[in-house]
């Protein structure tokens, strides 16, 4: 038991930065004392995706619990910060309500501004300065590398885009995409694997730059896809069962026959 701790009804921001700091304190949890940045580095990219999928299905309970967990991911890596005497998470706030404050004149300030395409915008070339980003490409650079690559790729060419560096139509998009499957197809028959590397992902960017002319987020798109071949797998497996067919040793045929069948069922 932690001396003087007092137990609450209910807890605020303030309670979850002091049992933060409990817990990374000397006789508090070992395991929490035990970990870096870099040991709980993942765990901040899996809450965030846990709040993604409350979002998804709209549970706001849900929502309520994982941005909890989002929080909780802030607060340990303040502690560590402050431990260290670099800074804490009152610097963290400080920071953050000094960027909303520059980024927004128009509203803290004497700017005025005729719809949300002049905020981003104005956003936009505020960043760049606060920033010291001279050229597009300092913008560019500064798209995390860790970003998921879709969502990297659908910014960077934002960004070209911004400056005039773009196709003038989704044609333009469509026959670099033919372009490309074409060298990625010479690529294969050359047989050199560094080349077939390069050659795909110089094809997945161009899939992306088609995705913004269309209007679809590519990885939103890859996602729904993804669910739609484990839906259809499933009713392959079902039919495979009552067919009493051995999917491991039957032909490419005979699965592709069972993969028709699960595609037309799925589209009554």
């Amino acid at each position: 038991m932690v001396e003087g701790f007092v137990f609450k009804q209910n807890y605020d921001f303030n309670d979850l930065v002091e049992i933060t700091h409990i817990l990374r304190s000397p006789g508090g949890c070992p395991w929490d004392r035990e970990q870096t940045h870099e040991s709980i580095r993942r765990d901040f990219i899996e809450e965030t995706y846990e709040v993604i999928e409350a979002i998804n299905k709209q549970s706001s309970e849900m929502l309520c619990e994982e941005l909890g967990d989002v929080l909780l991911q802030v607060t340990l890596h303040s502690e560590m910060e402050a431990e260290k005497g670099v800074f804490n998470i009152n610097d963290v706030a400080d920071g953050i309500c000094k960027k909303l404050i520059e980024r927004h004149p128009h509203v803290f300030g004497e700017v005025t501004v005729s719809g949300t395409g002049e905020v981003l915008t104005n956003w936009d070339a505020i960043k760049k300065n606060s920033k010291n980003q001279k050229t597009q490409t300092d913008s560019m650079l500064a798209v995390p590398r860790e970003f998921p690559a879709l969502m990297r790729a659908d910014k960077v060419q934002n960004k070209a885009r911004k400056v005039g560096f773009d196709w003038d139509s989704a044609d333009g998009a469509f026959d670099k995409l033919a372009e490309e499957f074409k060298e990625l197809q010479e690529a294969i028959d050359c047989g050199n694997r560094e080349n077939i590397k390069e050659e795909f992902g110089d094809l997945l960017f161009s899939v992306v730059n088609v995705s913004r002319f269309i209007g679809c987020d590519s990885e939103e798109c890859l996602t729904n896809a993804t669910d739609k071949f484990i839906d259809r797998f499933a009713v392959v497996e079902k039919l495979a069962a009552e067919r009493n067919i051995d999917m491991k040793t039957a032909g490419v045929e005979e699965l592709d026959k069972l993969w028709d069948l699960a595609k037309a069922s799925q589209k009554e």
